[in-house]
């Protein structure tokens, strides 16, 4: 409360925090380096894991002698497929769903070793250390095989990866046939090849497990690093056939997940089934070069696209056709995601008709796993495609784009193949982003820098994407708030730290809904014992999924809360105004009661409520979401020069104008598109996850693995549109995008800057190498 200038008490406005730029409440354990993560737990007598890996992309494994390795003093243990693999009972996971038919996936290798890394042998000792040395102990009789890595050949390699998948081909999908009178008769048409390397998530933090059985109760609990507790709690029952309240998930600090975290890979199965066959707890910590060898691919996709313009400039239709390696061990099947390439293909723009074909095909490479917008190629293909076109018809791109992009009042919009397109304006955050640039201002730069022999160049991407999808378990997401006997409040999540700062955000909400001081609320999360089942940090879901199971369950305890306040102030419920951390009657705000004193109440005089009431104050929900799928979009502007002599790529300028809806914390949205962006950006210039002709990795140290570090990367600009989508609060999904818009942006800005020059990047990474090559056999 307030005094006003005549001496009358006022009510201070209840505080809003959704929408402002609260500091972020993780941020003090982490940046004082006392975070919590799995490497950090020990546990009595804990036994360490590492494994043997196969050093050939595709070997007959005739037998594996281990007696040496089991002499060596400190050594526990040694798994051989023969000793886990049988123990599997079940091993989908909700993602893909039990009734979906999966590519192979045993823990342990069977009888032939499929890439450089696939795990042949567990061994198990008394430290990480003593299990390396074991691995040069163990001896397996290995009789190479031809391979096939190249997945462009793979369809008619006479190598199989896997006998039961003939060609190769694990599975595939077509949409309505191209319209090839469209093409043929169209003003103008573009067609090329759009190839996409491998790059990978790269987490701060490598995978890890930690595996407790306690024989005794029959109870197993896993310390984690992992997007998706609760699924991993039911993906662990599931697979060595025990009941799922016998399995406990905790999930601190997790160092980065990008996807690769969201599915359990098949070194997490063989520590599971594992665990139950040693005497204490089993750790396992990934080092670096596992992780790059053989934790998942990404991307990686080679196809053909095409795009059909009338004199006008309008598209008239559109068409990909695309093959996308999986290696040899996708997780999870791999088809279903593949397919949204082709779906979101006709992207934020007025494309009458839109065609796709693709096939997902096996090699021996490590396999495919979930990264941050695994869709993207959809972005990269049609981005190229539109300035390819924009130059063949002699228009900026700015304009061609204009000409296309959807707006506002053409909403709802369904796409060619049926996305439902709603509450997002394409158009708006595009011009945003071509304001912020001053469009006019840098092409008199960039004409003034041409005449000085500098090759300056501006990229735009444009881009649509699904998130918080809601099928399947991602429908659903719970949530608990219990008031405590002081008054503070504890909320419950599904949750987790993986850097989307759900912590946050869920502590904003929750003092918003109660009409509570932020510092009197704490959140518990990425426990299964104590908190509710959730899908966990998947498809851009966290923020509006688990702001809509607060927005309920904290319904259910304010109303609680309005009841024993009216009782205790004797008014009515509708005169009661919950703010600060209090209740108080909207005539009279002098006349007020605490949250700790209605607490009181509740837990220590619950002779003193109204007949009927119930003591307790905690509500639990399950948020159910009002839509199928929640549209974001943005416009990626970058530009860049380009040193004709080395190849070097220098970034200029970056801007971000993204609708994702109101922001419940706008710094910690832009620290998603921020994050997403670099990562794009180093898809776009260094990232490459290579293979020689015989399968061997060539890039598992931070050596050859180029990642983009602050001196790549400029600073990033922001500019926000919001158009609230259908669920609580408006909000919509932030994850994945700068993933997605940051690549075509990049490779479109060099190839505005080339152009003068004859030269197109379409085959990526655009390494330094790779453009000089292009301008020396240009200049031929």
């Amino acid at each position: 409360m307030t005094q006003d200038v005549q001496g009358a008490t006022t009510t201070t406005p209840a505080p809003r925090y959704a929408g402002t730029r609260v500091q972020r409440v993780e941020d003090g354990r982490l940046l004082t380096g006392r975070g919590g993560f799995v490497d950090d737990v020990v546990r009595p007598g804990m036994l360490h894991a590492c494994f043997v890996r196969s050093p050939f992309a595709r070997a007959t494994i005739n037998g594996i002698d281990a007696s040496a390795a089991l002499a060596l003093p400190g050594v526990r243990a040694v798994f051989t497929a023969a000793d886990l693999n049988p123990d599997v009972k079940e091993a989908w996971h909700a993602v893909a769903g039990k009734d979906v038919p999966d590519t192979p996936r045993p823990p342990l290798a069977e009888g032939e070793a499929k890439f450089v890394g696939d795990p042949v042998a567990l061994i198990v000792a008394e430290s990480r250390y003593v299990a390396e040395d074991a691995l040069e102990l163990v001896d397996v009789d290995y009789e190479p095989l031809p391979a096939i890595t190249d997945f462009t050949r793979a369809q008619s390699s006479e190598v199989l990866v896997h006998e039961a998948y003939p060609n190769n081909v694990a599975g595939g999908m077509g949409g309505a046939p191209p319209d090839e009178e469209t093409f043929a008769s169209a003003a103008c048409v573009v067609n090329e090849n759009v190839y996409q390397q491998i790059y990978a998530p790269v987490p701060i933090e490598t995978r890890g497990l930690v595996v407790e059985w306690s024989a005794a109760s029959e109870e197993l609990t896993l310390w984690a690093s992992t997007q998706t507790p609760h699924e991993l709690r039911a993906f662990c029952a599931r697979l060595l056939g025990i009941a799922a309240q016998r399995v406990r998930v905790i999930m601190r600090d997790t160092g980065g997940g990008f996807g690769q975290k969201v599915v359990p890979m098949r070194e997490d199965m063989c520590i599971m089934l594992a665990a139950r066959k040693v005497p204490a707890a089993l750790k396992w910590i990934e080092d670096r070069r596992e992780n790059l060898m053989s934790a998942g691919q990404a991307r990686h996709v080679d196809g053909t696209g095409r795009m059909a313009f009338d004199d006008g400039g309008n598209i008239l239709a559109a068409d990909i056709d695309f093959v996308q390696d999986i290696g040899a061990y996708p997780t999870p099947y791999p088809v279903l995601t593949t397919a949204a390439i082709g779906m979101f293909f006709p992207g934020p723009y007025r494309v009458p008709k839109a065609s796709f074909n693709y096939k997902t095909v096996f090699t021996n490479t490590s396999g495919l796993a979930a990264y941050r917008g695994p869709w993207q190629y959809e972005t990269l293909a049609r981005e190229i495609l539109l300035d390819i076109a924009a130059r063949k018809m002699n228009l900026d791109p700015v304009e061609l784009r204009r000409r296309n992009l959807l707006r506002r009042d053409e909403m709802p919009y369904f796409n060619p193949n049926g996305m439902p397109y709603d509450h997002v304006a394409p158009s708006e955050t595009f011009e945003q982003a071509v304001k912020i640039l001053d469009h006019e201002g840098f092409r008199k730069e960039q004409r003034e820098a041409l005449a000085q022999g500098r090759y300056l160049g501006l990229g735009f991407s444009a881009y649509i994407e699904p998130t918080g999808a809601a099928t399947g378990h991602l429908a659903t997401e719970g949530c608990t708030m219990r008031m405590e006997p002081t008054g503070k409040i504890n909320v419950y999540v599904n949750g987790g730290s993986s850097g989307n700062s759900l912590e946050t955000t869920v502590i904003q909400l929750t003092a918003d809904a109660l009409g509570a001081d932020i510092d009197d609320v704490a959140t518990i999360q990425g426990d299964t014992a104590i908190t509710p089942y959730g899908a966990g940090t998947q498809g851009s879901r966290s923020g509006p999924m688990t702001a809509g199971a607060v927005a309920e369950a904290g319904a259910i305890l304010r109303n609680k809360l309005v009841a024993l306040a009216a009782h205790h102030l004797k008014v009515a419920e509708t005169e009661v105004v919950l703010a600060h951390s209090a209740a108080s009657v909207r005539d009279d705000p002098s006349k007020q009661v605490s949250f700790g004193e209605l607490a009181y109440v509740a837990y220590y005089s619950p002779q003193a409520l109204p007949p009927g009431m119930s003591p307790e104050l905690e509500a639990s929900a399950r948020y159910v979401a009002k839509a199928p799928i929640l549209w974001s979009n943005a416009t990626h502007a970058c530009t860049c020069e380009v040193d004709v002599a080395t190849g070097k790529v220098t970034l200029l300028r970056y801007i971000v104008s993204e609708d994702v809806g109101p922001m419940i914390n706008p710094a910690i949205v832009e620290g998603q598109i921020a994050g997403g962006t670099v990562q794009g950006i180093g898809g776009a210039l260094m990232e490459d996850l290579a293979y020689d002709d015989d399968g061997n990795p060539l890039a598992t140290t931070f050596v050859d693995y180029l990642l983009p570090t602050a001196t790549e990367v400029p600073p990033i600009e922001f500019g926000h549109v919001e158009i609230p989508g259908p669920g609580p609060g408006g909000y919509k999904g932030a994850g994945e995008g700068g993933a997605i818009g940051s690549v075509p942006a990049v490779i479109n800005a060099i190839n505005d800057a080339l152009a003068p020059l004859g030269v197109t990047i379409t085959r990526l990474p655009a390494s330094p190498a790779s453009i000089a090559a292009l301008l020396s056999e240009a200049a031929r």
